[in-house]
């Protein structure tokens, strides 16, 4: 036989509040908030201060005395960080966590509770907190309903959660580290399936990110290395060797890396010589970036793609007739539309005997 309790149906969490999820992803961490939005209902200038009374209270019910604000209605609110982060400043490691508001109209007190099953705030204990942040309450000039907590000023490595409500706002900033937890990730993943499928792309994207970052640059060499010769997955081509040449070459390893990069381009398809060639021009090696283009060339001939890429080569070493020449052949082969379009404004500038790049 069920018992009351089981047979309960699904309806509306009490007092006609709304159930609610958020989060957001802030570097590789995920930041997830599950809470209840009381509403306004007519109640303006009477919730701070008296519906959300300040400080801490004794609410008459549970264990607690002296109990914070549950930032929310009805069971708890949590917030779960999939990796260590930062709480205005303050260090909170990776897990999930009861949210509580001291609420004071100078200065509020966020509580970060290491118990996150607990109903509301009525047992709350301070012996239970991981994490204690003081920040200032922001006033609003337009009027939030429902309660919600509204991600902000997000950039790669912080974000600031503002909970709102009526015409109040309390924020505060969550910082990550992006590239330690990228890196840890990197090592976790690469001793998992994803060594092996996809294979060489995943030592390559993890060598990639230390070459962009400029970080860990020996253990970026080593996962290009692996990704050339690790058992069963590792490949010798383009990709490989040409990554293997840039962490070389930010390891100041110059002659090394030209040897590797030798045996790398043989290998390129025609849009990886041609990329690999427009990166040159941006780095200013221009002769360099002409012969890549010229091997592209003799590879796949009377390419669209890769007269394009002989007439950039010759223009930035300032060789506007051979430029010329060459955009004048790529014109019919040129798809409608923009592509087209550029390359006749590409060949009015190399009669003026201007630069197209």
């Amino acid at each position: 036989m069920l018992s009351t309790i089981d047979a309960q149906l699904t309806t509306l969490p009490d007092g006609g509040n709304k159930k609610a999820i958020v989060g957001e992803r802030i570097g590789i961490t995920d930041v997830t908030i599950i809470y209840n939005r009381p509403g306004v209902k007519g109640r303006e200038g009477k919730i701070w201060g008296q519906l959300i009374p300040a400080g801490f209270v004794d609410q008459g019910f549970g264990t607690s005395k002296a109990a914070p604000w549950r930032a929310g209605a009805n069971e708890n609110t949590t917030i779960e960080f999939s990796n260590d982060v930062k709480i205005e400043g303050q260090p909170l490691p990776a897990g999930k966590y009861g949210f509580f508001v001291a609420y004071d109209p100078n200065e509020c007190t966020l509580i970060f509770s290491k118990n996150s099953t607990s109903w509301g705030s009525f047992f709350y204990d301070d012996k239970e907190d991981a994490l204690r942040v003081k920040v200032k309450p922001v006033a609003m000039d337009k009027n939030v309903e429902w309660l919600k907590y509204e991600f902000t000023n997000q950039t790669e490595n912080s974000a600031t959660i503002a909970l709102q409500w009526e015409k109040l706002s309390i924020p505060f900033k969550v910082e990550v580290d992006y590239i330690k937890t990228q890196l840890e990730s990197f090592r976790r993943e690469l001793r998992s399936e994803k060594n092996f499928n996809p294979g060489w792309q995943s030592f390559v994207q993890a060598a990639q990110f230390t070459a962009n970052r400029n970080v860990d640059l020996e253990e970026g060499l080593s996962w290009a290395n692996r990704a050339i010769s690790e058992p069963f997955v590792g490949q010798t081509n383009f990709m490989t060797l040409s990554t293997k040449a840039n962490v070389l070459s930010k390891l100041g390893r110059d002659t090394e890396a030209d040897s590797a990069m030798k045996q790398a381009l043989p290998l390129g398809s025609m849009q990886e010589l041609h990329a690999y060639g427009r990166q040159l021009l941006q780095q200013k090696r221009v002769k360099d970036a002409l012969e890549v283009f010229q091997l592209n060339f003799k590879k796949n001939p009377n390419q669209f793609t890769t007269l394009m890429g002989l007439v950039r080569g010759y223009s930035a070493n300032a060789d506007y007739k051979n430029a010329l020449k060459y955009a004048q052949l790529a014109l019919p082969l040129s798809p409608p539309g923009a592509n087209k379009t550029n390359v006749e404004n590409m060949i009015d500038k190399l009669k003026k005997g201007e630069d197209v790049n």
